[in-house]
């Protein structure tokens, strides 16, 4: 069975300044930008169109929450908690200078985990927590 991640979802609120951090400080190439009213949905991945993608899409988009649960998800969303992502580079050191340089909230330098990977992590602007793990 050949089995590979195609996408994944993050939600955002902010296009513009998702679009400076995903595209502009990582480097991802826009692969999608798609709107619906004031709701807009953004893919993004790597540049050269290969590998997996990342849907950058409206928090609790779907019609069938509730505005009670709507609030709960941007709630988390401003903590943390709501979505992560773990992405891998094999120069880390250089990944988190630049993404430091750019203004990007940082939560922990790069570290070596005592389960054996090195690693860092920042926050997207719509506050989902993205770990960098360094390729050896």
């Amino acid at each position: 069975m050949d089995i590979t991640l195609h996408w994944t979802f993050l939600p955002h609120t902010d296009p513009a300044a998702s679009l400076a951090f995903y595209r502009d400080l990582l480097g991802f190439e826009v692969r999608n930008d798609v709107g619906y009213g004031d709701l807009r949905w953004i893919t993004v991945g790597p540049a050269g169109g290969t590998g997996p993608a990342i849907v950058l899409e409206p928090p609790a988009a779907d019609p069938g929450i509730t505005e009670e649960e709507r609030r709960t998800v941007v709630e988390m969303m401003a903590k943390g908690t709501c979505a992560r992502l773990t992405l891998a580079t094999p120069d880390l050191d250089g990944l988190f200078d630049r993404l430091k340089a750019g203004g990007a909230e940082f939560v922990q330098e790069p570290t070596e985990q005592p389960y054996g990977v090195r690693d860092c992590a920042f926050r997207d602007p719509a506050g989902n927590l993205i770990r960098f793990n360094e390729v050896r």
